[in-house]
């Protein structure tokens, strides 16, 4: 069984697009497939118009009341082709992991756990290097990278890399990476100019196949299938098919070149920078896990001749449903919201009239005229 991780921590860049058309691709040249969509938004699922009540949180969770293993969550797409799904709940994930024992490697356990009837599992990653990614490049030997032909990908790819090579150290895992051109725009010089800068950087580590920039991709991730069922003859496809068979033909990179024992007196040195990585590691995972740290918000209003009240704010899309509607208790109406780091605007709706906090100083103007309060967590 081969596991492939599609990664990047830019958001944009073509992962899902690769990971769903790549699946088919395989899966159409007779090697059984699945597809792991780690990704909280759930594009892959989506896209697919896969609708489920079980997803790949409660695989990976600990504390879900409805604990599932990985083969009865599993939906078939296609033939040979089928899908873990996800869910928008696996972003509460990153959380529950971040004090665990063991959590870079859950996806991995289970994996390794996992009856091998695949010929290919491929993993599409969210667009950041939470414990999810982590979880992803463990689990795997190889990754693809996508990336457009712009200088801030480039720039963004280079940090990439850098940040893999600390994830192997960390979790003592060897990971072979190679980047994938996507979304290139024949028509523009900038992208040929981009493109010579990414083979002149990258070498042997790039696919030869390239992902032109063609509409029927995004028509077939709006229509909830994969390219080859929504036009086979389209560029898309070509490019895709085109991958899938070099994956299958190419040799694969060797995963590390094996070296001779360090000579007694550098090891010394080769210590104190393993040290320094581990370190700094650590420091990319405290970021990475601070932005998935919630913080439990208090909002209030005083109004006990009301008869309902709601909070919404840009925190939940601004609805007024069962989940925004806030609890009166001796006439001051009250609701809890747990929020990751960050501004965030908010009115209170009393019996249908939106109005702003009156006990919040801190407020800025909508685009309707009006006042929305502002909360900073």
């Amino acid at each position: 069984m081969r596991i492939i991780t599609v990664a990047n921590q830019k958001g944009g860049c073509g992962k899902t697009t690769t990971a769903v058309n790549l699946s088919a691709c395989l899966a159409d040249n007779n090697k059984k497939v699945l597809l792991i969509d780690l990704d909280p938004q759930s594009h892959a699922t989506l896209g697919l118009n896969i609708k489920a009540d079980l997803s790949m949180y409660n695989v990976l969770s600990k504390l879900t009341h409805r604990k599932a293993k990985l083969e009865s969550i599993i939906q078939r797409v296609g033939d040979n082709f089928d899908i873990a799904p996800s869910s928008v709940v696996l972003s509460a994930l990153e959380q529950e992991l971040s004090g665990e024992i063991g959590r870079e490697s859950r996806l991995w356990e289970i994996l390794m756990d996992f009856a091998k009837a695949y010929d290919y599992v491929i993993i599409d990653c969210p667009p950041n290097l939470g414990l999810l990614t982590i979880n992803a490049i463990r689990a795997t030997d190889e990754i693809i990278v996508p990336v457009e032909a712009s200088r801030f990908a480039i720039e963004g790819l280079g940090q990439l890399i850098d940040i893999m090579s600390l994830i192997q150290d960390r979790l003592n895992h060897v990971v072979t990476y190679r980047v994938l051109v996507v979304n290139f725009d024949s028509r523009l010089r900038h992208s040929f100019t981009m493109l010579e800068k990414i083979k002149t950087a990258f070498k042997a580590k790039m696919f030869s196949t390239i992902i032109h920039v063609n509409v029927k991709l995004k028509e077939a991730q709006n229509e909830g299938t994969h390219i080859l069922n929504y036009d086979k003859y389209c560029r898309g496809t070509k490019d895709y098919y085109s991958l899938s068979r070099e994956l299958l033909t190419a040799e694969r990179d060797a995963a590390e070149t094996p070296v001779a024992a360090p000579a007694v007196e550098t090891v010394k040195t080769e210590k104190k920078e393993q040290v320094n990585l581990k370190q700094r590691m650590e420091e990319i995972l405290k970021d990475e896990l601070a932005k998935f740290q919630l913080t439990e918000v208090d909002l209030t209003l005083q109004a006990p001749d009301a008869q309902n009240v709601y909070a919404a704010g840009d925190f939940n899309n601004w609805k007024t449903d069962d989940t925004s509607m806030m609890q009166k208790v001796d006439g001051t109406w009250k609701l809890k919201v747990s929020l990751p780091a960050g501004r965030y605007r908010y009115r209170f709706v009393k019996d249908g009239e939106w109005i702003e906090d009156p006990t919040n100083k801190n407020h800025a103007l909508n685009p309707y005229g009006q006042m929305d309060s502002l909360i900073e967590v």
